[in-house]
């Protein structure tokens, strides 16, 4: 029998808000048909319009806020409801901590199977939140386009291809806010053509901006389709003369049609090729294409947690698997013998070597390839890990990293997650797999988004 789907498009309601979904949006039933509001906080009362209907579930347009939550505050971002960057801004900041903490726990008891509550064992910590939950991105990649004759850089609304023009963005850093003005400035004098996706033809594609938080250098990129970059010198002297702690500007040349911002070519127009920063007392190297977190305060926190957790001894080998360039294995050399970095992207080992180097960090090797092929190919060479360290992508580990990982014995290991749905399905292998998750941290890696970073301790 066919189910009859209680509401129709376009059609007006008021309901409830009873929960919130992974996203942050709200969670409505009418009939007890399930209907996702974006904006709308739990405990509210609210007018909603229905824009898509589905046969499980549908999603409708926030109009009115008859009743609101108490955890409600104004957004401080005047595109913020257009730009899909900052979906939790409505949120207070406390309360936004809280639902992170919930979406973990709750994602362990449905995906994990762990009862978070009624196990002794396992303790699920509250959230690390920030002291000043913005202005905390040291990069920022921007699109930019032309429409009607005008320029427009920023950010791409959800699930569209139509950037919403900023002049200034709450979670990145403020020397952005001005590369912005200024590539616009220049952009505008000098005719410049932003690159038109739809006829694959134009010049400036994307400014990217990277900024030392710690050292203060700042590096400009700015991308684009062909080699020939008009006008680059008057480019080169506005950017030079006018941005605080300048030390890089960058031409990245990107011809492929495609929505990878960063193509392969990368030519220094200006100061050096890279800039430098600190996680914790190490000093990391940061070209226009290396890996490095978003938000360095966080990221130290996360690393020390992921340290603490491998309680490692001065014997103790470790393997840290999907090692980026090298942050965590880094503050893993500190206590260890010996560090095994595995990372497939060749880039990220290059970077994690030099910076190693860089640290005077001796006892850390760098192998570049998958996880589940060089760890039974260290251990066919007869080394062994004490402790397993895994940070991998969102989408997890595959299985067979996993199994490979369990017939070594490692005594433990540490997860870190940026994902807890995916983090929650590899508990459940390595529980199959013999390891017992003991402790879980979150870490606000990114405030007023509903991503959520984990720490996690499992034994044998």
């Amino acid at each position: 029998m066919e189910k009859i789907i209680p509401i129709k498009k376009d059609t007006e309601h008021v309901v409830e808000i009873t929960g919130l979904g992974f996203e942050g949006e709200g969670v409505a039933k009418i009939d007890n048909y399930t209907i996702f509001v974006q904006g709308a906080l739990l405990g509210e009362t609210v007018r909603i319009q229905v824009l898509k209907v589905r046969k499980n579930f549908g999603f409708g347009k926030l109009i009115e806020i008859i009743n609101p939550s108490p955890d409600r505050v104004e957004p401080i971002c005047n595109v913020y409801n257009k730009c899909g960057g900052c979906r939790l801004q409505h949120l207070s900041y406390d309360a936004q901590l809280k639902f992170k903490t919930n979406r973990v726990k709750e994602c362990l008891e449905r995906i994990a199977k762990i009862k978070v509550d009624s196990n002794e064992n396992l303790i699920v910590h509250d959230i690390l939140g920030m002291e000043n939950p913005y202005k905390y991105r040291n990069k920022v990649q921007l699109s930019v386009k032309e429409y009607k004759n005008e320029v427009k850089i920023g950010f791409y609304a959800p699930k569209t291809h139509d950037i919403i023009d900023i002049e200034t963005c709450a979670i990145q850093d403020e020397i952005a806010d001005k590369v912005v003005k200024l590539t616009r400035q220049w952009i505008k004098e000098f005719n410049i053509k932003p690159y038109n996706a739809h006829i694959n033809a134009g010049v400036v594609k994307h400014i990217m901006v990277r900024r030392g938080f710690k050292t203060g250098e700042t590096m400009v990129v700015i991308v684009t389709k062909a080699n020939n970059l008009p006008c680059k010198n008057e480019f080169i002297e506005l950017i030079s003369k006018n941005i605080e702690g300048i030390t890089s500007i960058i031409q990245n040349v990107n011809p492929n049609r495609t929505n990878v911002v960063l193509g392969e070519k990368c030519k220094t127009l200006w100061g050096k090729d890279s800039i430098t920063d600190y996680i914790g007392k190490f000093k990391f190297n940061i070209s226009p294409l290396a890996f490095f977190q978003v938000n360095p305060v966080q990221a130290e926190i996360l690393c020390n947690n992921a340290l603490e957790y491998a309680d490692l001894s001065p014997e103790d080998v470790v393997f840290d698997a999907y090692c980026g360039t090298g942050s965590i294995s880094l503050f893993l050399s500190q206590k260890c013998k010996k560090v095994y970095g595995i990372e497939i992207v060749p880039q990220a080992i290059e970077n994690a070597v030099v910076n190693a180097q860089k640290n005077n960090v001796d006892n850390a090797e760098f192998i570049v390839g998958k996880s589940e092929e060089v760890i039974p190919q260290l251990i066919e060479e007869g080394i062994k890990a004490d402790v397993v360290v895994l940070d991998p992508p969102r989408k997890g580990c595959d299985r067979a990293v996993l199994e490979a990982i369990s017939e070594m014995q490692p005594k433990k290991v540490v997860y870190v997650s940026c994902d807890p749905g995916t983090l929650s399905r590899d508990l459940n292998i390595l529980a199959e797999l013999g390891y017992k998750t003991l402790e879980v941290q979150p870490v606000d890696m990114f405030p007023q988004s509903s991503h959520v970073e984990c720490v996690v301790k499992l034994s044998k």
